[in-house]
């Protein structure tokens, strides 16, 4: 394999604070039992930002948005909205509103009912009520459908009366459990497009839980990936994505070849690695590793070019279709590297190939670093 390595970028992490934080959580540990869910967690989330937590089942995403919202109760550790503590406060008194995958709308009231329930029950005088059920109408862009009942509703729809019913309450901030789970493909792809219109409209601080990387990068302003109770790496989506920090990030986030190797050089941040019959790769790391270290490399299949190459060398084991392009799996040795290329430019199973790697997003890893998300996602399962 042969690197052709381009300029790198560091961008500094968007995790570090900025403006005014909307809800802040310092040395928040939860336990259940014996069970340890979030340990020592620190997060700053800013006011007005849309922030997303992001892992695989039993990382600690939902637990610490329960947490904020006073769902759960911290064994350590605090939490503040809007500055103040309020660790002991019960779900009710916070100044937030949820919602859930299950969008739970009252299936014997109208739209408009549904909206303005927590108004009424708030004791907010008829007028304003209508005034503001219209108003987040008109935002969901469901202006029409006031008198209908839930089960008249499309789940678009119903996606959009549950966040009408929890904005109308002007919530300082706003969680969302997994809510486009329920809907299929197309819809759900539309959803994020509305998700952040609403959003940029509206100004309220959004924090997002969801295991669908697809979703994070679309809507977010900043990403915080967790697994085991901690976080792995809090930033923007590109740098999660061009400059993952650990191998369990480069695995979880996007298609990655993860592939094996030793550390031939070290020069300016740049680290050389031999990987035997693919030959040597650069790119750069955040671990402390020397010369003669084995480490792992995570390379996108979207920066692989495969071209004809010699016999011996790397073979292309399968080609298969994929949307607007190509996935090839190409052996070489013990290693396996997917490519993504476009149609057109496959080669057939069995051809001799040569690989060359065209990018900035080369990462190096120590080989003592946890085990990476796949092998994860298979222990959550057993």
């Amino acid at each position: 394999m042969i690197t052709e390595p381009a300029s790198s970028s560091g961008a500094p992490s968007a995790g570090a604070p900025g403006g005014r934080a909307a809800v802040e959580l310092e040395n928040v540990t939860k336990r259940y039992g014996d069970v340890t869910a979030i340990e020592d967690l620190d997060l700053r989330v800013e006011d007005g930002e849309f922030l997303t937590l992001l892992g695989p089942s039993g990382c600690g995403k939902t637990t610490t948005l329960r947490l904020i919202g006073g769902f759960e109760a911290p064994n350590r550790g605090e939490i503040r909205i809007g500055g103040e503590d309020v660790s002991s406060q019960p779900a009710y008194k916070r100044p937030v509103n949820t919602v859930f995958q299950q969008y739970a709308l009252f299936p014997h009231l109208s739209v408009s009912r549904n909206i303005g329930y927590g108004l009424k029950h708030a004791g907010t005088g008829r007028e304003e009520t209508a005034r503001r059920v219209d108003e987040m109408m008109h935002l969901m862009q469901i202006p029409d459908v006031g008198d209908r009942r839930p089960r008249e509703l499309s789940g678009g729809q119903q996606q959009r009366v549950a966040l009408a019913r929890a904005l109308v309450m002007n919530p300082k901030v706003l969680l969302l459990d997994e809510p486009l789970g329920s809907l299929d493909y197309k819809l759900r792809k539309d959803m994020q497009f509305e998700l952040k219109r609403i959003h940029r409209e509206v100004g309220v601080t959004f924090i997002y839980v969801t295991h669908d990387q697809e979703e994070a990068m679309t809507m977010s302003d900043r990403i915080v990936v967790m697994s085991n109770g901690h976080i792995e790496q809090d930033a923007t989506p590109a740098e999660i994505f061009d400059r993952p920090r650990t191998a369990f990030v480069a695995d979880f986030i996007g298609d990655t070849n993860i592939v094996h190797g030793v550390v031939t050089r070290i020069e300016n941040g740049h680290v050389t690695v031999d990987l035997g019959p693919l030959g040597e790769i650069g790119g750069s790391t955040d671990d402390a590793i020397v010369s003669g270290d084995r480490v792992r490399v995570s390379i996108r299949p979207t920066d692989v070019r495969v071209e004809t190459g010699p016999s011996g060398g790397a073979v292309v084991q399968d080609s298969v279709l994929v949307g607007g392009h190509i996935a090839m799996k190409i052996t070489s040795g013990e290693e396996t590297v997917v490519a993504h290329v476009g149609r057109g430019s496959s080669f057939e199973p069995g051809s001799d190939v040569r690989l060359h790697v065209e990018s900035d997003r080369i990462r190096v890893f120590a080989a003592d670093q946890p085990e990476v998300a796949a092998e994860q996602a298979a222990a959550d399962q057993s």
